[in-house]
């Protein structure tokens, strides 16, 4: 007799709309097909090609991670980033534009780096993709079709071969085409002109890490997210506003979301947990742009997350090599960390595990709103019957300890190692396939699939 399922997940399955205690997931050809109760009619009587008991535990969508650097560091790549993906929980990776060897923003470079993916991967992947210095408003068109999942654009100029400023009387053309296209833009806020002068202004205190946080104050934040947010009013494009750092940035995009504006933000791992306070201790593993604030804003962020005001929480996976983290100056050092696989993981031990937010909003915040904001909302993000068998399970009873030894990135350091943690992700499965089970990623490169994203213009 032929099995009902390939795989049925027993345990406590985290829905939209609340938990389900002991319950069951039903998986066939990597779809959800059942998801109830334990002694329902599709439970009762069914066969599976495999059973995991995971009684008392959590099963959840698996996280999508709307922000990661695969190829910043050439050390890098899909598979390691993958493997660190799946270790985290963490089955779609929403990969960034901007790689070693020069931007994605040509049909060209956006089909070769597919096949890339779908050759190393280990978890599923949608792209991001960028625009040319000069026009190229054509290459928007093409990319949009090609199935990317959004733009991204900055508004400071981190490298003008790979990650270059795009001045504000392109990004006000360029946001207008992208609204034809129904695709959402991200924009790195920050005004290039304070950082630059500030950076400028602290460069002789760069013994002292906090003055990596001075060089970058938080009106040079606020001024470039309301400049792109004027612009998207303009144009009606849908904006998104990367690696917020602290609460006034989502009172700004409430109050342009109440004027019409089409606005998303995004916080991150380290905004929510490290401040600069902790500079001093990290160095230049704190190194991260737009910078790590106050103690007062974490805790902001933390309120507002529960709230509903920010969109999702995101990594922001920058893996450089700890050569690249270890000069004394900290203006000589690069800018990021290494966090795709401490994403669920920290934001469950630190929100969920200490009461500051419930498993539905980490679902909401690390799952359902990536999935929604970047064309991804018709087979990601939930459990629901017919979406993509994505599902990670969260033992809530295991503490640990968080070791940087233990992880998979190239980058071989993190900025949490050491943190004392609750909860620990013990499978992963990718459209049914296990990908991660007894601490060991059990994916093999190849199993990851580009995913088309689907918009609405």
């Amino acid at each position: 007799m032929n099995p009902t399922f390939d795989l049925l997940i027993y345990g406590n399955i985290v829905l939209p709309e609340g938990v389900s205690y002991d319950s069951a997931v039903g998986v066939k050809d990597g779809i959800i097909t059942a998801i109830g109760k334990i002694g329902d009619a599709a439970f009762a009587e069914a066969l599976a090609a495999r059973v995991v008991h995971a009684e008392g535990s959590f099963v959840l969508p698996g996280a999508v991670d709307a922000h990661v650097h695969c190829y910043s560091s050439l050390d890098e790549g899909f598979q390691t980033a993958s493997e660190s993906a799946a270790a985290g929980g963490v089955t779609t990776i929403i990969e960034m534009p901007y790689d070693a060897t020069g931007m994605i923003c040509t049909l060209e470079q956006f089909e070769q780096k597919r096949q890339q993916l779908e050759q190393q991967s280990v978890v599923d992947m949608a792209m991001l993709v960028t625009i040319h210095k000069q026009d190229g408003y054509e290459h928007i068109r093409q990319l949009a079709e090609a199935g990317a999942c959004g733009f991204k654009v900055s508004m400071f100029n981190t490298d003008s071969f790979r990650f270059p400023r795009i001045d504000d009387g392109q990004l006000l053309d360029s946001f207008a085409v992208i609204a034809e296209t129904g695709c959402p833009v991200g924009v790195h806020c920050e005004n290039d002109e304070i950082v630059r002068r500030y950076i400028d202004k602290h460069r002789l205190e760069g013994s002292d890490p906090r003055s990596h946080n001075r060089s970058r104050p938080k009106v040079s934040e606020s001024v470039a997210a309301l400049t792109v947010m004027e612009l998207a009013y303009e144009t009606g494009v849908k904006l998104h506003l990367y690696h917020c750092t602290y609460p006034r940035i989502f009172q700004l995009a409430d109050y342009f979301r109440s004027l019409g504006a089409k606005v998303t933000a995004e916080t991150c791992t380290h905004y929510l947990t490290l401040s600069e306070d902790d500079m001093p201790r990290l160095k230049a593993k704190g190194k991260i742009n737009p910078p790590l604030r106050t103690k007062q804003d974490v805790d902001g962020l933390w309120e507002l997350a529960k709230s509903g005001a920010i969109d999702m929480i995101t990594s922001d996976h920058a893996p450089w090599l700890l050569e690249r983290k270890s000069d004394e100056d900290i203006f000589n050092n690069a800018s990021g960390a290494p966090g795709v696989e401490h994403l669920l993981p920290v934001i469950y031990s630190e929100g969920v595990a200490k009461g500051k937010l419930s498993l539905t909003d980490l679902v909401r915040l690390l799952c359902q709103r990536p999935a929604d904001v970047f064309g991804l909302g018709h087979r990601k993000g939930r459990l629901t019957a017919g979406y993509d068998a994505d599902i990670v399970i969260i033992d809530p009873a295991i503490a640990w300890t968080m070791d940087e030894r233990e992880l998979h990135s190239s980058a071989g350091w993190s900025p949490y190692n050491g943190m004392e943690m609750q909860g620990k992700v013990t499978h992963t499965f990718v459209r049914g396939k296990t990908v991660y089970e007894a601490g060991i990623v059990v994916g093999e490169p190849g199993l990851g699939q580009f995913i088309k994203a689907e918009h609405q213009r």
